[in-house]
Parts: structure tokens; sequence; C-alpha cells
């Protein structure tokens, strides 16, 4: 019977399709937002799929998407200690634990968020990437569109943020909105319209394209027209998942964590992100207010002491937190995305 058995295991192995036999390993991808939406849809999507065509299947990447393995305030914990293979990851989620990165935060310092990934990367994975994120493999950095600043009632300068409960975007964000005599009202993006709807926040800070995506039009229809701020997502992908593959693998993973890969997951959530604000500004329902050059100016200036706390608290971890500002600027330029 045992030599039945063997001889049927065998017969059945070379009856396996090409596919199968070819498959080397299988990625399981982490990440929190519906699948539906830009972020997924014209960024991680695209992203795996190309890994797994560069591959010839060599590598399958499994997506789990929505929070379904885990919150998403835990995704960088869950792929550096290997409960997922790739996990797409907010940082500003985690207050304080990536200093250096939290420059990506700061208001007021990137106006395109294509050219923007180029340069966040570029940047972060020569001043940073070890020094914070040194426990994992960082992939592509992935923002929206400059997000606005959306409410219940007319905000065109920062005086009328005073009193007010605000959904922040991340960190930085939640630090403006205290500083500016608001209140932070912390939760995922998931739970937004939540938060609106029981009047627990009147505000939020989120890319136009989330007003679709989180069904927040008619909670907050009146909205700021400037770039106010980004939020860049990270890839990163579990160091032993990484070491494990093949030499052949590993220079698919290294193709696709690039500044071009940046700048690509970026350009589909761009895109949607613009094509969401065309269609709230055709919806009468929908109020935009454009701040003059003045407000344009108290905004800038009424940020300004968030570079200022970036670079102390940066600067008590031991870094130099002038020569990174100044590198960040640097590649901003370079790229062409500076406000």
């Amino acid at each position: 019977m045992i030599r039945t058995s063997v001889a049927l295991g065998a017969i059945l192995a070379l009856c396996a399709p090409l596919s199968v036999s070819a498959q080397e390993v299988t990625l399981r991808l982490s990440h929190w937002v519906p699948p539906s939406i830009a972020p997924a849809s014209k960024g991680i999507e695209p992203w795996a799929q190309s890994v797994q065509e560069a591959s010839d299947g060599r590598i399958a990447i499994q997506i789990f998407p929505a929070q379904q393995l885990g919150k998403a305030p835990d995704h960088y914990d869950m792929a550096a200690q290997g409960i997922v293979d790739l996990a797409w990851v907010n940082p500003g989620y985690t207050a304080g634990r990536f200093p250096i990165y939290g420059l990506t935060q700061v208001p007021f310092l990137v106006d395109d968020s294509i050219q923007g990934a180029k340069a966040i990367h570029a940047w972060y994975m020569e001043n940073g990437a070890a020094q914070e994120m040194g426990d994992v493999k960082v992939c592509f950095f992935h923002p929206h569109a400059p997000g606005a600043f959306h409410s219940k009632v007319d905000v065109t300068h920062p005086d009328d943020v005073r009193g007010m409960n605000v959904r922040p975007a991340h960190q930085g964000i939640s630090r403006f909105v205290s500083l500016l005599g608001g209140g932070a009202v912390q939760v995922p993006a998931p739970e937004a319209r939540e938060a609106l709807s029981k009047g627990t926040a009147e505000a939020v800070t989120f890319p136009w394209g989330a007003m679709y995506d989180f069904n927040l039009s008619e909670e907050v229809p009146v909205h700021l027209d400037m770039p106010f701020y980004m939020s860049a997502q990270v890839m990163i992908m579990n160091q032993r998942s990484y070491d494990g593959l093949s030499d052949e693998n590993k220079a698919v993973i290294d193709d696709h964590c690039s500044p071009d890969w940046s700048g690509r997951v970026a350009a589909g959530w761009h895109e949607d992100d613009m094509a969401a604000k065309d269609r709230l500004m055709a919806d009468e329902a929908q109020s935009f207010n454009e701040p003059t050059e003045d407000e344009i100016a108290a905004w800038i200036s009424a940020a300004a002491p968030l570079t200022e706390e970036w670079k102390a608290e940066v600067a008590a971890k031991g870094h130099d937190a002038e020569a990174i500002l100044q590198a960040y600027k640097a590649a901003l330029e370079e790229y062409d995305a500076a406000y």
C-alpha cells in the first residue's frame, strides 16, 4: 500500500498544472482599505499583478483587504513579525514611532503626489529607512493627491478651526489641529463617517476620493480648495520573507521597490482623486471655498511651528535634523514637487 500511494503521488505530481509547479512562493499581502477603492484597485493590485507577471508566475501574491487580518495601526508590526509577508502601512497611525518619516506629514511642503512619491522614496531610503524601518524591507511609498480640509461649515482661515473637532489624516495633522485650538478625533479612515454622523467630529482632512470611498460627501459638503497636506503610505515586506526568496525572485521584488514604482502607484490614486474632485465640483450640494493669498499665507505661517517641533523630536533621537530637512527639501526640488 505504501508503494502504491507513493506511485500515485508521483503520477499526480506529474499531471499537476504547470502553473502550480512553476509557482515557488505565495506572499500574503494585507491592507486596510476596501478592495474597490483607488489605493487598492489603482495602486496595490496593479503592483502585485506586475510582481506576479515579472516573476513568470513564480511569485503569487494573496491580498487580504479591509482590515481582514488586523487593524490599520497594527500593519507595520504584522509585517515585521511575519504575521503577513507584505503590509500597506500608514506610519502616521503610530505616533512618535517614525519621527524622521514624520516630516512627510508636515503640511504645505509637497504639492504633487506623483513626483512627491519619487522624492520621498529617494530621500527616505537615504535618510531614515535604515534608522526607523531597518527591521523590514521598504518597497514603495504611496501618497494620495494633496488632500483637503472638508467640513460641515465654512473654514477658510486657521482661526476657523478653533473649537472644532477634526478627524485628522495622521499625527502631523493631529498636532496641527491642536495647535490651531481644535480637537483631534482619532479614528481610522473606515470609521470616519460614523464619527461625523454621530457628531463626534465636525470636519476631516482627507484626499478628494475619500469623499466617495467612505461616503462622506453628505456629512462634510464644504471644502477648502487648496493643497492642504499629504499622507504617504508605505508598502513594507517581512525581512525573512524577502531573505528566503531565490536570487531570481529577489531581483523581481527589488525591481518593484523603487522610486519609479512609488510614482506609478501614486499616479493611479492621483487620477482617481482628481476625478472625484471634479465630480464634487459638479454637485450643487457641495460648496468650495478658494482661499485668498492672505489666507494661504496664514495657513503656511500657522504650520511653521510643526517643522520646528519635528526638528526637536528628530534631534532628540540623535539625528541631524537640519541635514535631513535640507535633504528632503532638495529631493522635492529635484523632482519638482515642492509646495
